[in-house]
């Protein structure tokens, strides 16, 4: 439950705050993937236009370090929902 801390505060739950932590987590999967579509479009650039491919190879060894750390990221994110989700119905029962 939450208790009022002043007139208008509202304290949060530890609930509340994983929830809060959540958020952040997937907001990171939000930069990642926006990381993702940025080093592919420099990939693409120096691999074909500019034909510098020994960058392009820098650059496609930074994307698939991203893209492992995305799926681990969604990972975590799965779950950690199904755990908010356990809580969240044994704090309902």
């Amino acid at each position: 439950m939450t208790e009022p801390v002043n007139e208008g505060e509202i304290k949060k739950t530890p609930l509340d705050h994983l929830r809060d932590i959540l958020a952040q987590i997937k907001e990171m999967q939000h930069y990642s993937i926006s990381n993702i579509e940025k080093l592919t479009g420099f990939y693409l650039k120096l691999e074909d236009e500019l034909k510098q491919k020994e960058i392009a190879l820098q650059i496609e060894n930074l994307l698939e370090h991203q893209n492992h750390f995305n799926d681990a990221v969604g990972e975590v994110i799965n779950s950690y929902e199904m755990t908010l989700n356990r809580m969240q119905e044994k704090t309902s029962e």
